[in-house]
């Protein structure tokens, strides 16, 4: 019997979370046994009266079987807490989610992992910092995990995509269902380089009751959790805390004690938050240097000597393929192919109209002196 599809059956149903899970696998054994109990024993294993009400009427009306086929033709992927590619991280939090859906893929290599988040009303600073550090860590292998959210998160996940990294977008609805909508085109690029994640079935629509609980997963996939920018009632200063309750790293951006938008970061720093100036600093503070280095040597090193020749013609800023021609003295047919090759490979990026640069470091300068 296929233990998996009975993790995913009561977690549809409303008021079954970690707790009650674990209560149910205490008293049954397994959830299998524990769905197939009659309602009476389920009562006094502590499922409500509307909980109870949602599971005889699940049993009478959905075929799990068939629900997973369904699931799988959405291309929507199931981990439950059996499961040995649970992300580990997740795993280490107090009532981890028993079941996550989600599509793309999860990675061993998302174990080391970031999150950005802030608030939605982000101010130019903002976004230049947001761009900047996510596209620091993500040239430097650590993926990036926020919340699909406009503002911060949506920036923090296209600039990790921009620098050819990964990012992970953790939902308040499921999979299905992308909000806020204009952030769809986005959602299926992280799909494709990441994973969109949630532990509400597929089908649920968003609800201001769904945020602050997921928050706790962006936390919980992460090693540290960076905020931006944030107001003083800011979603992004519960993710904060849920981040300290887990044992967490919690980094701040400061910012001008006149903006609104720094008010909540500017307390964090004052309540025992890492004050963030410098993107480095993550990688130091959390030992990421030996990861980041060897990141970076893959990233800066091609193995074929024309490609390195190109390579060490490129800088960190936009160069035009005819300037780079003349540069090299390569035929343009060739260069444009290796070009091709080379972006794909990860060594450089087009930055537009037939522009390219290396990927290495952040747009900006970050001053250490």
């Amino acid at each position: 019997m296929d233990e998996r599809k009975f993790w995913v059956a009561f977690n549809l149903i409303k008021g079954v979370g970690a707790v009650r899970f674990q209560k149910l696998l205490d008293e049954f054994g397994s959830l299998s046994s524990a769905w197939q109990a009659p309602i009476h024993h389920l009562r006094v294993a502590g499922l409500p009266e509307k909980s109870l009400l949602q599971l005889q009427k699940i049993r009478q009306e959905i075929d799990l079987e068939k629900y997973l086929q369904n699931l799988e033709k959405k291309h929507i992927l199931i981990l439950t807490l059996m499961d040995d590619k649970y992300p580990k991280r997740l795993r280490e939090i107090p009532q981890p989610p028993p079941v996550i859906y989600y599509r793309g893929d999860i990675e061993a290599a998302d174990d080391w992992a970031v999150a950005i988040v802030g608030t939605r009303g982000v101010t130019t600073y903002g976004r230049q910092i947001t761009q900047d550090t996510a596209a620091y860590l993500a040239a430097n292998g650590i993926t990036i995990v926020s919340g699909l959210a406009r503002g911060v998160d949506a920036i923090a996940h296209q600039s990790a995509l921009d620098a050819n990294g990964r990012t992970i977008a953790v939902l308040g609805s499921g999979v299905d269902v992308i909000y806020p909508p204009e952030n769809r085109k986005l959602a299926e690029a992280i799909s494709e380089n990441g994973a969109i994640i949630s532990d509400y079935a597929p089908g649920t629509q968003p609800d201001g009751a769904n945020f602050p609980p997921r928050n706790r997963i962006i936390s919980g996939l992460s090693r540290a959790t960076v905020v931006i920018e944030a107001g003083q009632k800011s979603g992004a200063l519960i993710t904060a805390r849920f981040a300290v309750d887990q044992g967490r790293d919690v980094f701040a951006v400061p910012g001008s004690i006149l903006s609104p938008m720094s008010k909540g970061t500017n307390q964090l720093v004052t309540d025992g938050a890492i004050p963030l100036t410098n993107p480095k600093d993550i990688l130091d503070v959390l030992g990421y240097s030996q990861i980041a280095a060897q990141s970076k040597a893959r990233t800066q090193l091609p193995d074929d000597p024309e490609e390195v020749k190109i390579y060490q013609g490129l800088g960190f800023e936009p160069t035009h393929v005819d300037e780079l021609c003349n540069r090299l003295n390569m035929p343009i047919e060739k260069l444009t192919a290796l070009l091709t090759m080379m972006e794909l490979k990860g060594f450089v990026k087009q930055a537009g109209g037939m522009q390219y640069m290396i990927i290495r470091e952040p747009r900006i300068d970050y001053h250490t002196d």
